[in-house]
């Protein structure tokens, strides 16, 4: 990189030896004139700190600074960076310029995903972070290995190239890959979403992140298959009971067990009240875990609205734990509990109290082994409930003694506004018709 790394201070020469001189001093001064008026000359160098190698390029408070250049200034300096660092000039790069639309310095989005990006290939790329603001930057799959995602992501936390970055699928980063990310997501004043799914954090990496988001910016992050079951969770935890500014955790398929995970997660929602959104899909919460997430749902009373437990093994006996939050709840508006065994006796469980329930407007019980008895349960929930806007029952067995229920709650209820359902057979058609919602 051009001044990335020269960021010491410029000094001088201190003077300090000639101030306060005494008598003896003062002679040797004197001797040392004659010298001089002799023709004798002397040099002398301070002292190997104070020597100055190097210096540091102030970053610009003007926005418009760095968008001066024009698009295609922009390809002619990356291809010649391309020649300085003895690398091919990546076509798409070329062709996404080209096609790119900038406003005030700013383009939509950067997509390397797939390209493979070494060091040299990343280093070549410092005119265009440099240059351009992206609100996307998505580097998913780009092979990138630990000098190379070092130098990377030191400039886009350096130039604050991008609001939104994504580096999945990159599991070589290594040890300054990480650092650098970590500093990325401290430092940074514009990413607010970063996605870094299929990379395993184990306990260095997690500890890293979990550092910086103790005082980071984002705003989402999306950490889908991770591998952070146990201590990596941990740590990540830690770190977000006290963060304020993050609104969104994406934690789908990381196998979240039923038992210190969902414990750790409990506390989460216990003590952080910022959280907006909590994905926890395709783990293994199971109903032991649902207990832990509804003790720390009940102290929620100004953060978590969505809460995602799509394919968690969740049965009807984790419903009687949902039965007594639900309640209580005052923030939480979309609940997902699709692709688990509830069945019908799970939802008379939760019949009761979705009725007395003020917050939920989007429920999701797709494929969740729910024939006509439970739709006569949530017809029951419908015509009591008027809050509710979604109901999605998709891939269940509803029939027409389900779908007739349905047909009468949609004609009492004034709040819903879709109602997903499976296509109906055209022999059932001709026995019940939904009115429109």
């Amino acid at each position: 990189m051009e001044m990335l790394n020269l960021n010491r201070e410029m000094t001088r020469c201190s003077d300090k030896e000639n101030e306060g001189l005494s008598d003896d001093g003062a002679e040797k001064s004197n001797e040392n004139q004659k010298k001089r008026s002799k023709g004798e000359k002397r040099v002398s160098f301070p002292p190997d700190e104070h020597i100055v190698s190097g210096f540091a390029e102030q970053r610009s408070t003007d926005p418009k600074a760095d968008s001066c250049l024009t698009l295609t200034e922009i390809m002619a300096a990356y291809q010649r960076n391309c020649s300085i660092h003895q690398v091919e000039p990546k076509p798409h790069i070329l062709q996404q310029l080209q096609q790119g639309v900038c406003v005030g310095g700013s383009v939509k989005c950067l997509d390397l995903k797939g390209e493979r990006l070494d060091h040299r290939s990343c280093e070549a790329l410092e005119v265009v972070l440099k240059s351009l603001h992206f609100d996307f930057i998505n580097l998913q799959a780009t092979q990138l290995e630990e000098n190379g995602a070092a130098s990377l992501l030191d400039m886009i936390s350096y130039y604050e190239s991008t609001t939104h970055l994504d580096i999945s699928d990159n599991s070589s980063m290594g040890t300054s890959g990480w650092k650098a990310l970590a500093h990325l997501i401290k430092q940074s004043v514009s990413l607010s979403r970063l996605d870094l799914c299929n990379v395993p954090i184990v306990a260095g990496p997690a500890q890293c992140i979990s550092k910086a988001l103790s005082s980071s910016r984002l705003t989402v992050l999306n950490l889908c298959n991770a591998q952070l079951s146990g201590v990596p969770l941990y740590t990540l935890v830690g770190a977000l009971k006290t963060n304020r500014t993050l609104h969104e955790l994406h934690l789908a398929n990381n196998l979240l067990n039923s038992y210190q995970d969902a414990l750790q997660l409990g506390d989460l929602l216990r003590y952080n009240n910022t959280l907006q959104t909590l994905e926890l899909s395709n783990n293994v919460v199971a109903d032991a875990g649902l207990e832990e997430l509804c003790d720390g749902l009940k102290w929620q009373t100004t953060g978590l609205q969505v809460l995602l437990l799509r394919n968690n093994q969740i049965t009807a006996k984790g419903m009687e734990h949902l039965a007594r939050t639900l309640p209580v709840l005052k923030v939480l508006q979309v609940l997902d509990l699709g692709e688990n065994l509830l069945g019908n006796e799970g939802i008379h469980v939760i019949r009761e109290s979705l009725m007395v329930n003020c917050s939920v407007q989007q429920l999701s019980l797709t494929q969740a082994n729910i024939t006509c008895e439970g739709a006569v349960a949530l017809a029951e929930f419908l015509v009591e409930n008027h809050q509710i806007k979604r109901l999605d029952l998709r891939m269940n067995d509803v029939r027409l003694g389900g779908l007739m229920a349905l047909s009468v709650a949609l004609k009492i209820n004034n709040s819903l506004v879709h109602l997903d359902l499976d296509f109906i057979p055209s022999q059932e058609q001709k026995h019940t018709r939904l009115p429109r919602l």
